[in-house]
């Protein structure tokens, strides 16, 4: 599976430029992907969940009254399981995220994920892993896979970013449907490169 790179991400564009006339105008525009890989999978993790339905300035509160808790160091999933419902409500989770957090780190701690063999499993064998993480659904792990992980070969079907950016470049009367979407990316080629043009997709609608 290709991982981003500056080699990965210049043959993508290329590919994308020659196959989908609709996203090469938007790639002209938009100048290189910026997609890379980042090591922290814990971490990106706990922020996905905190930032869930949050504007990013809320979001970026709250983790800092969190990490806040353990002197400013992100704290390991064993430190966060010496917190309770309550402590984690106090710096502003709702009473659902508490428990999420508390059940990621309790599945990291006890090895029932095991982020470090992430690398090696598919996307769907990750989507299966998190998923079993309370407040972890598939859009998550989407995101984890294309901004985390750097997989490009992801086609987050239930963003709703995607559905608007494909139903105005494509020109649908309406919100495309799972179906649709993969009817676009399957005529236009964009495998192994779903995740590019999905960030093509998402820039498209900032352009105007």
């Amino acid at each position: 599976m290709p991982i981003a790179n500056n080699q990965t991400i210049s043959a993508a564009m290329q590919q994308l430029s020659a196959t989908d006339p609709v996203l090469g105008a938007v790639i002209t525009r938009a100048g290189a992907c910026t997609l890379r890989p980042h090591e922290n999978y814990y971490q990106e993790l706990v922020e996905s969940i905190i930032g869930q339905q949050l504007s990013l300035k809320a979001a970026a509160a709250i983790e800092a009254r969190f990490v806040a808790l353990f002197e400013g160091v992100f704290p390991t999933p064993e430190q966060i399981l010496t917190l309770d419902e309550d402590t984690l409500r106090g710096v502003g989770f709702s009473r659902p995220k508490a428990r999420y957090i508390l059940d990621l780190a309790a599945h990291v701690y006890d090895g029932r994920i095991i982020l470090d063999k992430f690398d090696a499993l598919s996307n769907d064998e990750i989507i299966a892993e998190l998923t079993t993480v309370k407040g972890i659904g598939e859009w998550t792990v989407h995101m984890f896979l294309i901004f985390c992980m750097g997989r490009l070969d992801v086609l987050p079907t239930g963003d709703l970013g995607i559905k608007n950016g494909i139903r105005k470049l494509y020109g649908f009367d309406s919100a495309p449907t799972v179906e649709d979407m993969r009817e676009v990316a399957a005529a236009n080629q964009w495998h192994p490169f779903e995740s590019v043009a999905s960030w093509y997709v998402w820039r498209s609608l900032e352009l105007d």
